[in-house]
C-alpha cells in the first residue's frame, strides 16, 4: 500500500510519519519511508536545487518541472520496487504538493500541473493520503521555533503564498474525499500521531 503525507509548512507531518513508521515496524510490518523531492540520489540532487535559498529567481514553471522530474525518478527507482516486493510505502509529500504549491499558490493551474505529473507518474497514485491541515500562521511559527528544522526557499515566501497553498490543499481534499483523510494538525503531536496511526491501521485491517 502507498500512503502519502501532505500539508503546509510546519504542519508536523514529517515528525508524525516517523513515529507511525516506528510503531508499525514494531508490529512486524515491512515499511519503506521516503520523501519528496528526494528519496534517492538523483532526486535529492534536484531537491537541493529547488529548495536552495539562493535560487529566488527560479521560474514557477521551472520549479514545477523539476518537481515532476524528481518525482518520476523517485517513483521508478524506489516507490514502485518497494510496492512490488510487498512493502508499505510511507511518503512525505507526493503529487498533491505540486497541485497545491505550483498549481494553486503559484497560479499555474491545478489541471495544468496535474497533466505534467500525469506524464511523470503514469497511473501510480496513492492508495490513501493523510492531509495535515493547519493555519499558515501556526505552521510558520512552529518553523521559527524549531532550530533543528531546515529553512528552505519555500519557507521564505510571504503569508499570502502559504494561505494559497492551504486553500489549494482544501480544494483537493474536498474533491477527493475517499482518498484523502484530513487531520487537524493544530493539536498536539501526540494526539495527531494517535489519530493518524488509527486511520492507517484501520485501513490496513480492512
Amino acid at each position: 500500500m502507498f500512503i502519502t503525507f501532505e500539508g503546509p509548512e510546519g504542519a508536523g507531518k514529517t515528525t508524525v510519519l516517523q513515529q507511525v513508521a516506528n510503531r508499525l515496524r514494531e508490529e512486524g510490518i515491512k515499511i519503506v519511508v521516503t520523501r519528496e523531492p528526494g528519496g534517492i540520489h538523483i532526486s535529492e540532487q534536484i531537491r537541493g536545487i529547488i529548495l536552495d535559498q539562493q535560487n529566488t529567481m527560479m521560474d514557477a514553471r521551472t520549479e514545477a518541472l523539476l518537481y515532476a522530474a524528481a518525482r518520476r525518478q523517485h517513483l521508478v527507482e524506489k516507490v514502485i520496487p518497494a510496492l512490488e516486493t510487498g512493502h508499505l510505502v510511507l511518503c512525505d509529500r507526493f503529487v498533491d504538493s505540486s497541485l497545491a504549491y505550483q498549481g494553486h499558490a503559484r497560479g499555474l493551474g491545478m489541471e495544468e500541473i496535474y497533466q505534467i505529473n500525469k506524464f511523470a507518474i503514469e497511473s501510480c497514485m496513492p492508495d490513501m493520503t493523510i492531509y495535515f491541515d493547519i493555519h499558515p500562521e501556526v505552521g510558520l511559527a512552529r518553523i521559527r521555533a524549531n532550530e533543528n528544522r531546515e529553512v528552505n526557499r519555500l519557507d521564505l515566501e510571504n503569508i499570502h503564498f502559504h494561505e494559497k497553498v492551504r486553500a489549494g490543499y482544501l480544494k483537493i481534499a474536498a474533491a477527493e474525499k475517499e482518498r484523502i483523510q484530513m487531520i487537524d494538525a493544530s493539536q498536539s503531536i501526540e494526539d495527531v500521531y494517535q489519530r493518524v496511526l488509527h486511520i492507517i491501521e484501520a485501513r490496513m485491517n480492512r
